[in-house]
């Protein structure tokens, strides 16, 4: 991982944080700036200390910032007075640390930095993960110097605002990028299937899929080497139920050599985050991908759309997700390797490999 270098080279703040989600992609940009001589400094908030630790930059700011549910006033009032605190925290730094341009992830962390850079009239871009524009990219989309997004499709988007986004894709971190140049393997005597969770966990999956997999045929069941990204609560059930099917399973939370495991996996069983559809894509790997129910706007469900479309993938809704059709839909991919390959070939050909370095191309434009 590229290191900031202080004291050289023009600033960029980047603001993300809440998930993973966010987090990994403007980690990707961060380090594609830094190869160009740039230096990095990162807004965030407090719930993403954990997961920024490896974030390259020179100097973190902490803003206060909150989000609400909708139809809840109360809520939304403390939302308000803990935003309008960040943005006044925003304009002292950027006041400091006079960036050459902003870059905000999206989501409510990426708010009051944001605003505050739109007030001091500088420069200032915003990057949409998703296939639909969430709710802090929307109210700020008309009012930054440039946007840049990931899927073709901006939905929720403001015409204007959809004629002048630039489609650089998802930035992903260059270890899940080198994936890209990979040829898929098929599978042999061995099956290897990966179920992630995101970077927050799944119940749902940490639940379905060891009784799912547990319902196959004791034939494939023998083939299987599982590792699951599984919820601390979960993991002691999931390993029983592993344990009596007779199949190898590695479990934990979270897995750090995310990079290495997606390598080898035959197939990915996971939700349909804009992280990780796109890095399934970068991979060339064939999925099954379970779109988060409550997500605002269906995101998950279009983003899941869009690579089942390419034919990389099958949509698994969750109303209708059962442990004998999501065991069924299992059996028939492992079943057929010449599907899995057509799928991962689908897969790869709708990626956008090189999206950190397009985005950094774009900030670089917008900072000039």
């Amino acid at each position: 991982m590229p290191e900031a270098r202080a004291g050289a080279g023009p600033v960029a703040v980047i603001a993300a944080g809440g998930t993973g989600g966010h987090l990994f992609p403007a980690q990707a940009l961060a380090e594609a700036l830094i190869r160009r001589g740039w230096r990095i400094v990162l807004a965030t908030d407090e719930r993403v200390r954990g997961l920024s630790d490896e974030f390259p930059a020179e100097r973190k700011i902490p803003l206060s910032a909150a989000t609400f549910r909708p139809g809840d006033p109360i809520g939304m009032v403390r939302a308000g007075v803990a935003i309008l605190k960040g943005v006044r925290q925003a304009r002292a730094a950027l006041n400091e640390i006079a960036p050459a341009v902003v870059v905000g992830f999206g989501g409510y962390p990426s708010l009051p930095a944001l605003l505050a850079a739109i007030s001091q009239r500088r420069r200032t871009i915003i990057h949409e993960q998703n296939a639909v524009m969430g709710r802090a990219n929307r109210l700020l989309a008309p009012f930054v110097t440039a946007v840049g997004c990931a899927f073709p499709t901006l939905m929720k988007a403001p015409a204007s605002v959809k004629r002048r986004a630039v489609v650089v894709g998802n930035p992903v971190r260059p270890e899940i990028q080198a994936l890209y140049a990979r040829p898929y393997e098929p599978p042999g005597a061995e099956f290897r299937l990966l179920v992630t969770g995101g970077s927050q966990g799944a119940r749902l999956l940490s639940d379905l899929v060891p009784q799912a997999v547990a319902a196959l045929p004791e034939a494939l069941r023998l083939k299987l080497k599982v590792q699951q990204q599984t919820r601390f609560e979960s993991l002691e059930a999931a390993r029983r139920t592993y344990a009596d099917a007779l199949v190898a399973a590695e479990l934990a939370p979270f897995f750090r050599d995310m990079s290495g495991r997606l390598g080898a996996a035959h197939l990915v069983i996971g939700r349909a985050g804009a992280s990780t559809v796109c890095e399934i894509a970068v991979a060339g790997k064939p999925a099954i991908l379970v779109p988060l129910m409550i997500a605002l706007d269906d995101d998950q469900g279009q983003n899941a759309r869009l690579l089942a479309e390419a034919g990389g993938a099958e949509v698994a809704r969750e109303p209708d997700l059962t442990r004998d059709k999501l065991a069924d839909a299992l059996a028939a991919l492992m079943a057929s390797p010449a599907r899995l390959e057509r799928m991962a070939a689908a897969a790869r050909k709708a990626a956008i490999p090189d999206a950190a370095d397009r985005l950094a191309d774009l900030v670089e434009k917008t900072a000039a």
